[in-house]
């Protein structure tokens, strides 16, 4: 049996943090609520006293807010994931976030159901925007983009082939929208064997290192329509 998520929550409303702490209790067995807090500066403290393997961060909060707390977080413990969960889509908060080393990016308007999946995506390594940002990202490009978002160029890596088969743009349709491996597999009627093998095949036919990646590269140059 895989070990449980250990999340920690920064959340400086109490009523919205409770709120969030019963509903991944009930919903998700595999995610351990480990702690609470309301400002970043306990994040901080907690983070390093508790070592949780995701924290839930708002960006708004007391005394430190998210964005800072999650850049000194990842200074000290580049191991542990930061999630953004805010009402902010302000385009510097986004950037500020992504660039302070954050994992994630949701808006608060996330179904319970979808914010699960993110935290196990990004517990399992992976980089994931609410689709929103992502295309707000992508309107910014080339300018501000935080370097581990930015697709490498043609000069640093081989040269890759654009031509993906009929399958592979459907699949990397899914992946701009945001979908799991598991939501891909059963849209397109497929094993999440099969998926995994075409995301695979995507991130190396585009030379990018991940799906978040692939998702940015297939909006800027138009290989998917959204």
């Amino acid at each position: 049996m895989n070990e449980p998520i250990k999340l920690l929550i920064a959340e400086d409303h109490e009523l919205t943090r409770m709120g969030l702490s019963m509903s991944l209790q009930k919903r998700a067995p595999n995610i351990q609520i480990i702690a609470e807090v309301e400002s970043g500066d306990l994040a901080v403290l907690e983070a390093e006293k508790l070592m949780p393997t995701v924290i839930l961060m708002d960006i708004n909060m007391p005394i430190l807010d998210g964005i800072e707390a999650t850049r000194q977080i990842k200074a000290k413990l580049p191991q542990i994931k930061v999630i953004m969960l805010t009402s902010h889509d302000a385009g510097d908060e986004v950037y500020a976030s992504l660039t302070a080393g954050a994992d994630a990016y949701c808006l608060k308007d996330i179904k319970l159901e979808r914010l699960i999946q993110v935290i196990e995506m990004v517990n399992e390594g992976a980089l994931w925007l609410d689709p929103a940002i992502a295309q707000m990202v992508v309107k910014a490009l080339p300018l501000n983009l935080p370097e581990r978002l930015k697709t490498p160029s043609s000069s640093n890596r081989n040269h890759y082939n654009l031509e993906l088969t009929e399958r592979e743009s459907e699949v990397l349709g899914k992946i701009v929208e945001g979908k799991s491996n598991k939501e891909i597999a059963d849209a397109l009627f497929i094993t999440i064997h099969t998926v995994k093998a075409h995301v695979a095949n995507i991130i190396s036919k585009l030379a990018v290192d991940d799906r978040t990646q692939a998702a940015v590269k297939a909006l800027r140059d138009g290989l998917v329509k959204k």
